[in-house]
């Protein structure tokens, strides 16, 4: 398999996850309701009607899996964004500047990775309140370090080739070498990055909003499953379709990113 081939699973991904944003996008044209009307009686099961049935308030549920699709893959996308952007900045600078700069930086690496993750989360998501841009703050900055130590590593075997040695050699400056010679160099790691980033923003958001720190005036699908566990649907029949649907769309999302970023084996890209 030639390099940069897209492979059955990156085809399936990104059809996929095309599937999924034109969701999104159309949710205004795709969704039977409005979802924060009332449209039905409580705990309506699924029928003509509604075909996922109804919540606790008679809330078309179909339509708030649609609408929550906007709201998940926005604060994945843009959480993956900011927390790529951070770690790429970082890990460039870490990875070039090897002086003082270079040991400040990797020794704050070193402390957000050594910090508990879900209690940093969520000590910093009740702090900031309950907000969608709160949301992808506290997801890129908790989750910038990992980026940031992988390109890092790059960034390092990069500067050891003779291309860029030739370049300090004929006088050319920091900028110039980071952006002719290094940042093309570490691109397709950061977009790789990204995918995974994107992917785990995904689940951070919905264990967020599960646990009731999410945006209450907006549907996602953490939000969803929120108020499916309040409202005790995990004790009735209405898990079925109150619960289950929300979780496969957050299934179908991260299995999404993740055949988008699959690469082929090492051994199977030679053949």
């Amino acid at each position: 398999m030639r390099p940069g081939r897209l492979t059955t699973p990156n085809v399936a991904g990104l059809v996929l996850l095309a599937a999924l944003a034109l969701l999104a996008l159309a949710a205004e044209w795709v969704a039977p309701y409005d979802p924060a009307e009332r449209t039905g009686a409580p705990f309506e099961k699924p029928g003509p009607a509604h075909w996922l049935g109804t919540n606790d308030i008679g809330q078309d549920i179909l339509s708030e899996v649609i609408f929550g699709a906007r709201i998940s893959l926005q604060i994945g996308v843009l959480a993956a964004a900011l927390s790529v952007a951070l770690g790429t900045t970082v890990g460039l600078l870490a990875g070039f500047f090897r002086g003082a700069l270079g040991v400040v930086l990797m020794r704050l690496v070193d402390m957000v990775l050594v910090i508990p993750f879900a209690p940093l989360m969520i000590l910093l998501a009740a702090y900031l309140g309950q907000s969608v841009w709160n949301l992808i703050v506290v997801i890129g900055l908790v989750t910038w370090a990992r980026p940031a130590r992988v390109i890092r590593a790059q960034v390092l075997t990069l500067t050891g080739q003779e291309f860029v040695l030739a370049a300090r050699a004929l006088g050319a400056g920091p900028l110039r070498i980071i952006a002719t010679h290094i940042f093309p160099g570490i691109a397709s790691l950061a977009m790789a990055q990204f995918v995974l980033a994107a992917s785990s923003a995904i689940l951070v958001e919905a264990g967020l909003s599960f646990l009731g720190l999410g945006d209450p005036t907006q549907k996602s699908w953490g939000t969803i499953l929120f108020y499916a566990q309040a409202r005790n649907a995990f004790l009735s029949g209405a898990w079925v379709w109150w619960v289950l649907p929300p979780g496969l769309m957050i299934t179908a999302s991260v299995l999404a990113f993740a055949l988008v970023g699959h690469s082929p084996h090492p051994s199977a890209a030679r053949t």
